[in-house]
């Protein structure tokens, strides 16, 4: 996209009913919009909290203004492949940009959040259940288990998945399993934004800890501007 200004970065959640979780998400687009002054950016939803990213995506195409929605989800399913393509497809001056994960970045703050649960990276004996919402689009799978791959790339202990919905096994059964493999310990790695419904079940799943969810973490709103630049080759002019 090329013209006097860049398009408008619309941020694109999936919503929640937890004020903490509003108030994360609410941060991580100033943050983004921190790290570079003059952009422009909105929030919208796709679940749960108004705007729809529809809504959105319609009004700002009716005063001419062109945006890139990227959203804010750690991997493609319904919301980012429906949803979101969707709420672009009738609007030429509206792209949308691959969500978050997987990403480098992010497996580094999932490090650090297990870390700051007690596990022990160096610990073999030590299994980590990666925990994903979770969604029966196999994309979505597919991209959790390229996570867990590369944070099983900084684990010595085994790194499994397990998802809260749609998709097996279950955080219950993921946790479940790697004890009966043999671990001393098994942590579940909250692969989540923010606190909200799901993050509050994983307490129930078994695990000897858990982590708290990724946000807030400044390297976040270097992904979300990375995802933003990497979509404007695709757009129009404002």
């Amino acid at each position: 996209m090329s013209g006097a200004r860049a398009p408008v970065l619309v941020a694109c959640a999936h919503g929640t009913r937890n004020p903490t979780g509003r108030r994360l998400i609410a941060e991580l687009a100033l943050a983004a919009r921190g790290l570079r002054p003059g952009l422009r950016t909105t929030a919208a939803f796709v679940d749960v909290q108004p705007p729809t990213v529809a809504d959105v995506v319609r009004d700002l195409a009716q005063t001419g203004t062109s945006a890139v929605v990227v959203p804010l989800l750690l991997s493609g399913g319904y919301h980012v492949h429906v949803d979101i393509a969707g709420a672009v497809a009738a609007h030429p001056c509206a792209v949308a940009a691959p969500p978050l994960g997987p990403d480098p970045r992010l497996v580094e703050v999932l490090h650090d959040r297990l870390a700051e649960s007690g596990a022990d990276p160096g610990d073999a004996g030590t299994a980590v259940v990666l925990a994903a919402a979770g969604s029966s689009d196999p994309r979505a799978v597919a991209d959790v288990e390229r996570t867990a791959a590369l944070l099983r790339g900084r684990w010595a202990g085994p790194v499994t998945t397990g998802y809260g919905s749609a998709a097996r096994p279950t955080v219950p059964d993921a946790v479940a399993a790697a004890r009966a493999a043999g671990a001393r310990r098994v942590v579940v790695a909250a692969y989540l934004l923010a606190p909200g419904h799901f993050a509050d079940r994983l307490a129930d799943a078994g695990a000897d800890a858990v982590s708290a969810p990724l946000l807030p973490d400044q390297r976040f709103a270097a992904v979300l501007l990375d995802r933003y630049d990497a979509a404007l080759v695709a757009g129009c002019d404002d």
